[in-house]
């Protein structure tokens, strides 16, 4: 069937209000706001099942858990694992941002921009590079975690997973095959949930995630005051359209002009509402109807914004699969179907194009809009679901084979920085937020890509 995983940070600790190194000392305990944010997280979660939980053993972990099971009300208790420890910075240990900074400046460089390549020594005198060790640690648990909840099971499970910054990017980075030199294309703040589905797939584990770095829940009104604040470097919002006929029917729609559907508009103005306290300096869309028709829907509240039509940005060709059903497909192209399932990369559309084609085309659309921005602006992009898939895809380190592992739900939001400039690795801050379209769960429609 599947297994669902449920990856939240602990909450706004002591050394975290303070801007101090925690690594894995246990000094650190959960603030008031904390412990708060450990319930809102149980609140949001409530009346989703959860089957079972582990947490790591350091306290503003533990704590967090344990607050967060109590306010969902699930009746577990966190297994605690010693592969859930944070990375292991004990020369840093307790020190401020700023001390560790002025203290030990090229350490700290490699730290901020290639923590892989980061070398520490032990009170003996060993040297050791903590985030490869990490990721040793985070392979551990997560082959013990497959082992105890086969996701091949007959039955669906979902298991909650509360552990700190470090280890969960790097069993992001485990779960998506990706390296630790991708450490910092992830963002992960206090009390943020994230969801990863796997499932069997001829053989293979097939791996997605439906969402990262989402703190909407946090607050009571939801609105995009609540995202990652924003630091130095542009920001761009990605955005997938509104729901269409065609998606709720799953047919294929490529580059026929499907307008948005009445619940496709309403998920413009949601977005809309979400998006209403966020200051755009521009704004780009698709030159298709449906993402105009959502793009419009947002800037109703930002009126003097400009919307430019990026035509590198239009869906997928899919070319003689275009209106049709995946049942009609089948009929006529049974093999080439099961091939763009199974390796998409591998398929060339009967008269349509290749995730390639898409690739090179959407990279250069987005590229070129984020090389025109200004370090302090913040840009508006709305496109399609392959399009975003293949953008997130390259600022994620996949590769065009790896499409389906990227979830898009209809009028879902996704945050990336560029911290350093445009032509420097950006951050995804937060991936496929839903949460204005109601719960923590992508829950609009699948459609058909």
């Amino acid at each position: 069937m599947s297994l669902r995983i449920l990856l939240v940070r602990h909450g706004l600790s002591s050394f975290n209000l303070e801007h101090r190194i925690q690594g894995r000392d246990d000094l650190s305990s959960l603030t008031d706001e904390g412990a708060k944010q450990a319930l809102a997280t149980g609140e949001a979660l409530r009346g989703l099942q959860i089957d079972a939980a582990y947490s790591s053993p350091l306290r503003r972990a533990n704590d967090t858990a344990n607050a967060l099971l109590a306010a969902h009300g699930a009746g577990l208790e966190p297994q605690l694992d010693d592969d859930l420890l944070e990375v292991d910075l004990s020369p840093w240990s307790g020190l401020l941002s700023s001390e560790v900074r002025q203290r030990f400046p090229e350490a700290h460089q490699t730290w901020t921009h290639h923590p892989e390549q980061l070398m520490l020594q032990r009170p003996d005198g060993s040297s050791y590079a903590p985030i490869p060790e990490l990721m040793e640690q985070a392979k551990r648990f997560v082959d013990r975690l497959l082992t105890a909840h086969d996701p091949a099971s007959p039955t669906a499970q979902t298991v909650l997973v509360v552990g700190h910054n470090a280890i969960l990017r790097c069993i992001l980075l485990t779960l998506l095959g990706l390296p630790a030199s991708g450490f910092r294309r992830l963002r992960l703040d206090n009390a943020s949930l994230s969801v990863m589905n796997l499932s069997p797939v001829e053989g293979r584990l097939a791996v997605q995630i439906e969402s990262l770095n989402g703190t909407t829940h946090l607050h009571p009104e939801v609105c995009a005051s609540t995202f990652p604040s924003k630091g130095p470097g542009p920001r761009m919002l990605l955005v997938r359209h509104g729901e269409t006929d065609w998606n709720r029917q799953g047919r294929f729609q490529g580059q026929i002009d499907i307008p948005l559907n009445a619940n496709g508009r309403a998920q413009a103005a949601a977005a809309g509402d979400f998006l209403r306290k966020v200051s755009f300096d521009r704004a780009y869309t698709s030159s298709m109807a449906r993402p105009r028709q959502t793009a419009e829907g947002i800037l109703q509240h930002h009126p003097g914004v400009p919307l430019t039509s990026v035509p590198h940005l239009v869906e997928i060709g899919h070319g003689e699969w275009e209106g049709c059903l995946e049942e009609e497909i089948s009929a006529s192209w049974s093999e080439l179907l099961a091939a763009w399932k199974r390796a998409p990369e591998t398929v060339q559309m009967p008269q349509g194009e290749t995730i390639h084609e898409v690739w090179e085309r959407s990279l250069n659309g987005w590229n070129t809009i984020a090389a025109s921005l200004d370090s302090g602006e913040t840009a508006l992009v709305v496109a399609h679901d392959a399009v975003n898939k293949t953008i997130l895809c390259a600022l994620l380190g996949l590769t065009p084979a790896d499409i389906w592992a990227v979830k898009q739900g209809n009028g879902g939001v996704t945050v990336i920085d560029y911290p350093h400039g445009a032509d420097q690795p950006p951050v995804v801050v937060c991936l496929n937020q839903t949460a204005h379209l109601g719960g923590v769960l992508d829950r609009t429609a699948a459609g058909a890509l």
